[in-house]
């Protein structure tokens, strides 16, 4: 299935994005989207990634919505997340003030 040229420079942007996201850190798919100049397409940002060349080896388990939830289905994000200590809280959710990455504080 062919695609935009936006939509292929989108993805390129995401996975340059994503392969950046420091190891103890996440996300959220709107944070991304923002960055990429898309600031509305959080789902596109799914979609990319989603698709994204497993060869790339881009740490996809640092992505989570804007509520600090895992992805569903994929209990193995969980476990990589405490292994690198990303901070969850007691309802289960990541701990967003305490793990979320601020790329302009490392200027991006």
């Amino acid at each position: 299935m062919a695609q935009s040229p936006e939509f292929n420079r989108f993805r390129m942007d995401v996975y340059d994005i994503v392969a950046q996201i420091p190891t103890g850190h996440v996300l959220t798919y709107g944070c991304i989207a923002r960055l990429a100049g898309w600031p509305r397409h959080a789902r596109l940002v799914g979609r990319a990634l989603k698709h994204a060349p497993k060869n790339l080896g881009l740490p996809c388990h640092r992505v989570v919505n804007s509520q600090g939830r895992t992805a569903p289905g994929w209990a193995e994000q969980i476990g990589l997340l405490r292994l690198e200590g990303v901070a969850f809280r007691q309802n289960g959710l990541i701990d967003l003030s305490a793990s979320l990455w601020h790329p302009e504080e490392d200027s991006y």
